[in-house]
């Protein structure tokens, strides 16, 4: 920003002029509508293409602005998702996130440092402050945000990092998903206005770090503390009034007695009432039968951020821990809840918790390739397992023949009864 705008409260005369960096410049979409509403306002705009992540072009840019209007403030808003689980994060996910982020809000401070800036403004976000499900590296791009303003401060820098909660309008969380994700853990969009408001407030009070967000704690604080405690949380009234107590210390233990006291089928109807219920409410859908329990997954429009939010939930509800691959082991709301049945029965070796086993490895085979297959020693176990069977088989059955052909018309009449039920 070259002399970006004033603060209210700080007493400036109109809007100084406005220097904006993208990708694209003036070709980027919106582009033309921005200047012309800034110009509205008596702000000079000059838009110009330039990747603020690339050191050297940054400097080129800075060298350019002209003495007669010297670069006064410098907000850095850019930022950038690659959402996923963290096994499937690797180093080129990373640095697309970190990239725009870190590395760009990193230069500005070196090219910048030796100017006299009345204001040098971070972007940072929520999910550096309390952490967010499928975002490691997203949160650690905007961590770092936090810790460089911490690192100016401590060098008579100006510096205010502002942790925000997803913005309302356009912009990052303009997505449905994003949107469907942030209703179901209790935020709120903020309003664009007070959210600027707010930022006036940081600045004006000389905030280095600060979050600002619309959090209905008695939703976020369940969902985020359904499989670890949160220090952070712990230490808000709101928050733990919601995750201690009776109610919420018992809530776990109360679905699982009461499913021990079902029969079969109000067994079944039960978790699949949790599970598709808690599907919908991470979706942002109204009730539990708006997901129907044979649909994918994948169909319903869970991704990996998504995914991970439904595990912490039905993780917390059922109280009893679950992979983050979930949603990708079982394939179907009905084939999560037959599975759930298991876990909360404990150690079942019926058959149904058998099929159920299977089941699941069955989806696992379906993601590998016929040379994954031959690759691994995947085939070889199942063979050796399908001739164990076959073993296993052929002992019985030799030795039901031999108890037959010894047993008398009584005995065997009896084995009737015994192995198929009195007719």
């Amino acid at each position: 920003a070259r002399g970006a705008p004033a603060p209210a409260g700080r007493g400036a005369r109109g809007p100084p002029p406005l220097l904006r960096p993208t990708r694209r410049g003036a070709a980027a979409p919106g582009a033309a509508d921005l200047v012309r509403e800034l110009t509205a306002t008596g702000t000079g705009v000059t838009l110009t293409a330039c990747d603020v992540a690339d050191r050297s072009a940054l400097a080129g840019l800075l060298d350019s602005v002209p003495a007669r209007h010297p670069l006064t403030a410098v907000v850095h808003l850019a930022g950038a998702l690659d959402d996923g689980v963290l096994d499937a994060l690797d180093a080129d996910r990373f640095a697309r996130v970190l990239g725009p982020k870190a590395d760009a809000a990193l230069h500005l401070h070196e090219l910048t440092a030796g100017l006299d800036l009345s204001a040098f403004v971070l972007f940072s976000s929520l999910t550096a402050t309390v952490g967010g499900a499928g975002q490691a590296n997203y949160a650690a791009a905007n961590a770092y945000l936090d810790a460089l303003a911490e690192h100016r401060h401590a060098a008579g820098l100006p510096a205010t990092s502002v942790a925000w909660g997803p913005w309302g309008g356009d912009g990052m969380a303009a997505h449905g998903t994003v949107r469907a994700s942030a209703r179901a853990m209790g935020m709120s969009l903020l309003d664009p206005d007070t959210a600027l408001t707010a930022l006036g407030r940081a600045l004006d009070g000389g905030d280095t770090t600060v979050t600002v967000a619309d959090v209905d704690w008695s939703v976020f604080a369940p969902a985020f503390t359904s499989t670890r405690p949160s220090p952070l949380l712990s230490a808000l009234p709101e928050a733990r009034r919601t995750t201690s107590g009776p109610d919420g210390a018992n809530a776990a233990d109360g679905f699982a007695e009461k499913l021990a006291g079902l029969t079969g089928g109000e067994r079944e109807r039960a978790l699949n009432d949790l599970v598709c219920g808690q599907a919908a409410t991470v979706l942002g859908y109204g009730d539990a039968g708006a997901v129907e329990p044979t649909t994918a997954f994948r169909d319903l429009g869970f991704d990996s951020l998504t995914s991970v939010d439904l595990r912490n939930r039905i993780s917390g509800a059922a109280g009893v821990p679950l992979p983050a691959t979930l949603i990708f082991d079982y394939a179907t709301p009905a084939a999560l809840a037959k599975y759930l049945g298991t876990e909360l029965a404990g150690a079942d070796t019926s058959v149904d918790s058998v099929v159920a086993e299977l089941e699941r490895v069955a989806a696992r085979l379906g993601d590998l390739t016929a040379e994954d297959l031959e690759q691994s020693r995947v085939t070889t176990r199942l063979q050796t397992l399908l001739k164990d069977l076959d073993k296993t088989l052929g002992q019985d059955a030799a030795a039901v023949t031999g108890r037959l052909e010894e047993a008398s018309a009584d005995d065997v009449f009896a084995f009737i009864d015994k192995e198929l039920g009195s007719a």
